[in-house]
């Protein structure tokens, strides 16, 4: 038996075209889900991984069946009404992928759910796994994997970190005990099944012996599992470790969710409730197995294989609190793992871009979104040397300072008014998309975002450019997205502004910056990372322009941004 999920659940993905959710359908699939349906609206009629799309949740239902469970891969400004959606079509358990979902859309649906007899993981989640069972979210990463990994027995997880979810099973696993079920329950403040409600499914779950828990400071779940421990309404045996430990009021630790308040969600009061309730509690996050064996009463040793623990890695690491984890790059010998892949087994076979964006996103791209990738690089490796970056960059390998200075002082001046208006206009679309979730047409939305931004004199991210009146590569860009469909609401809204801002008489074109900015919001990557794409962009051409500066010209000479002549090669065509 398993909670939550089992191979009589029917399962429906919404945003099922997506990246993500094709790639998710795949993985659940896979390992045995029963995806019955998808939805997307207006792309109905089609169908992924053979699975049928529609254009809403109750024509799917009305077409494939009952759905018990939906499992939202969609952009965070529009689970809203996608929940919603849901929840009046009668389904009774979502799983809500997506984070930084609003925080009052995130208390409007629980309060549906919870009026309607529903009940929702996440948001902010990777998802759930039962071993045999079945996937619901990405949780698990391939399935081939996690049948190789993880097995059924007799111990549940329940945590509030995606990677450590998957840390403790792997562990637990090679530690020769199998596993029941595994939550995710999701990194943000307000989620809908927090510890307590995944423990009172684990009391009814014959299967479940014993629960670890992976809590954290700040918000009050771990102490709501102690009261309901003490409560009896949880009898099972729990082992708990709490991250955390070291830190100060008013920090976040790694998690929307994680952070203390003053006393409220402290390490010490989580700690002090657990004991008092009879859970066994570890200082380190390598003792787990053995303490969860020793509580089983299975009679073996069981610990983190050596080569995992800081005290393999030097005495400096000894003590077990500096112990810390990582879900980028796993190193053994002979084996170097960049998010679970070899990385020799991707050489040859995935492009650079490919890479860059599974060590960001923690996934693969599909080809086609790998070849945009390419597409997007491009577009900002270079832009002559009038930008403040690559001056800067000349003008500090004129006094003679090494390469990587140079290119420190570059990277350095990629700010607010350059290179940095990516991020800035990504949260403006998505700020124009969670008005148009709101009931705002789309047009409309982009009017009042327009207005707002003129009402305090500033210039609309993404729009215009000192030099170019029509920016070559924006279309390029846009052009290459619909191809590889990915051009979906992002770039939808950068059309309405564009749109709304001709109004006024002079065309004011989306630049480079907004078009990436558009597709790295339907590619569904946070905005914190928006710059690192122009960055890792420029970074080539700052090395050019630096080796050329070293090379061609005279040290510490005066650097005019625009008085200059190109005696490079002349124009030319691609073979």
């Amino acid at each position: 038996m398993a909670i939550i999920i089992d191979p009589t659940k029917r399962v429906l993905v919404q945003g099922i075209t997506g990246r993500e959710g094709m790639a998710r359908t795949r993985l659940m699939k896979d390992y045995g889900t029963q995806v019955v349906a998808g939805v997307t609206p207006g792309k109905g009629g089609g169908a992924v991984e053979g699975v049928p799309v529609y254009d809403t949740v109750l024509e799917a239902r009305e077409n494939a069946g009952d759905i018990d469970i939906s499992v939202l891969f969609i952009p965070a400004p529009l689970v809203r009404s996608a929940a919603l959606e849901s929840l009046a079509a009668g389904v009774k358990l979502l799983v809500i992928v997506p984070d930084r979902v609003p925080l009052y859309d995130v208390m409007e649906i629980a309060a549906e759910a919870d009026r309607l007899g529903a009940a929702f993981v996440g948001p902010n989640t990777l998802g759930v796994l039962s071993p045999g069972n079945g996937v619901l979210g990405m949780i698990g990463g391939q399935a081939a994997r996690a049948r190789e990994w993880f097995y059924p027995g007799p111990v549940g997880i329940t945590s509030r970190s995606g990677g450590m979810t998957t840390s403790t099973a792997y562990y637990l696993a090679k530690a020769g005990m199998g596993l029941s079920t595994f939550v995710h329950v999701g990194g943000d403040s307000i989620v809908g099944m927090p510890h307590a409600h995944v423990l009172k499914r684990f009391e009814a779950d014959p299967q479940t012996e014993l629960v670890v828990l992976f809590g954290e400071i700040g918000t009050s779940q771990e102490e709501e599992a102690a009261a309901l421990i003490q409560s009896g309404g949880f009898t099972k045996p729990v082992v708990a470790y709490i991250g955390g430990k070291a830190a100060k009021s008013g920090t976040r630790f790694s998690h929307a969710g994680a952070i203390i308040e003053g006393e409220r969600g402290a390490y010490a009061t989580k700690v002090e409730r657990l004991r008092e309730a009879g859970v066994t509690l570890v200082e380190s996050f390598s003792d787990i197995p053995a303490a969860a064996a020793q509580v089983l009463g299975v009679g073996k040793s069981y610990s983190i294989p050596p080569a995992s623990t800081p005290a393999a890695r030097g005495n400096d690491m000894d003590d077990k609190s500096l112990h810390w984890t990582t879900a980028i790059t796993q190193i053994q010998p002979n084996e170097i793992r960049l998010r679970g892949y070899r990385i020799d087994e991707l050489m040859g076979r995935i492009s650079l871009s490919q890479t860059i964006y599974l060590a960001l996103a923690g996934d693969l791209p599909t080809p086609e979104v790998g070849a945009l990738l390419d597409a997007i690089f491009v577009s900002s490796i270079d832009h002559g040397a009038t930008p403040p970056s690559t001056l800067a960059a000349r003008t500090v390998a004129s006094t003679g300072a090494p390469l990587n200075a140079a290119l420190a002082a570059g990277l350095l001046s990629i700010n607010q008014h350059h290179g940095g208006a990516i991020e800035d206009s990504m949260r403006m679309i998505q700020r124009g998309l969670a008005q148009a979730s709101a009931g705002q047409p789309l047009e409309e939305a982009a009017a009042a975002l327009a207005a707002d931004y003129r009402s305090q004199k500033k210039r609309l991210p993404g729009f215009g450019h000192r030099v170019h009146t029509a920016d070559p590569r924006t279309s390029r860009l846009l052009e290459l997205a619909t191809t590889a469909n990915v051009a979906a609401d992002g770039v939808a809204m950068l059309r309405a502004l564009e749109a709304e801002l001709a109004k006024g008489g002079k065309p004011l074109p989306a630049n480079v910056d907004g078009a990436i900015a558009a597709l790295l919001v339907d590619l569904n990557l946070p905005p914190e990372l928006a710059n690192a794409f122009f960055m890792i962009a420029r970074l080539p051409g700052l090395v050019a322009q630096v080796y050329e500066e070293k090379t061609r010209q005279r040290p510490m000479r005066q650097i005019h941004p625009s008085d200059h002549d190109y005696d490079g090669v002349p124009p030319r065509e691609l073979p």
